[in-house]
């Protein structure tokens, strides 16, 4: 395996992913034992629970595939500079963030006043395709690509974040009147983010 270009900034990098998907699981929260009293209050318990569960696994499979992507964009790359590296902070901010909007979500997707959580959600991940086109421009413009092979594949990479950035811009918008079908749409969009993606690192 050749080694790294930047092994200090994937080091760095690596660190904030693993933090942020440890920081989801404390949002989902045990319930508690003083309002539990028998079998069928501790399955209710439990399946009050749901929300918190379904937005944690949502955001961390959103985080796994955040840092697969990261991961193999930093292989067509050689070296760094101070706007690629200020770029890419902006990238781990809405990542290190996730945690926040998906308490909201598991607190309150269910409940007829979804909007906001699922609105600040889709902000998220609106700024992070932000973070994905500053990062593109970064390496490109600071001629940071291995080879022209991998100027193509980081010119790919920032056409997916503009695409990505206009269509949660347009959920992110349409949840402040219809939350819950955004929900479902934006679960539907990362399981095909996520199948595209396994299919392109299967072929590479």
């Amino acid at each position: 395996m050749a080694e790294s270009n930047n092994p200090r900034l994937e080091a760095f990098c690596d660190g904030v992913f693993a933090i942020a998907l440890t920081l989801l699981i404390i949002e989902v929260k045990i319930p508690s034992i003083h309002e539990v009293t028998n079998t069928a209050e501790f399955w209710s318990a439990l399946n009050h629970a749901g929300p918190s569960i379904f937005a944690f696994v949502l955001s961390f499979t959103i985080i796994l595939i955040t840092w697969v992507n990261h991961y193999y964009f930093l292989k067509l790359i050689r070296g760094s500079s101070s706007s690629f590296i200020y770029a890419n902070g902006l990238l781990l901010l809405t990542v290190v963030f996730m945690p926040f909007p998906t308490a909201l979500l598991g607190e309150h997707m269910f409940t007829d006043h979804s909007a906001p959580a699922v609105v600040l959600y889709n902000a998220n991940i609106v700024v992070q395709s932000v973070g994905w086109i500053l990062v593109c421009n970064a390496a490109l413009g600071s001629n940071l690509n291995k080879s022209e092979n991998a100027a193509k594949e980081i010119r790919k990479s920032r056409k997916y974040g503009y695409f990505s950035f206009g269509v949660y811009a347009l959920f992110s918008t349409l949840a402040f009147w219809f939350p819950m079908p955004v929900a479902i749409v934006t679960v539907l969009l990362w399981i095909v983010w996520l199948i595209v993606g396994i299919r392109i690192k299967h072929q590479e």
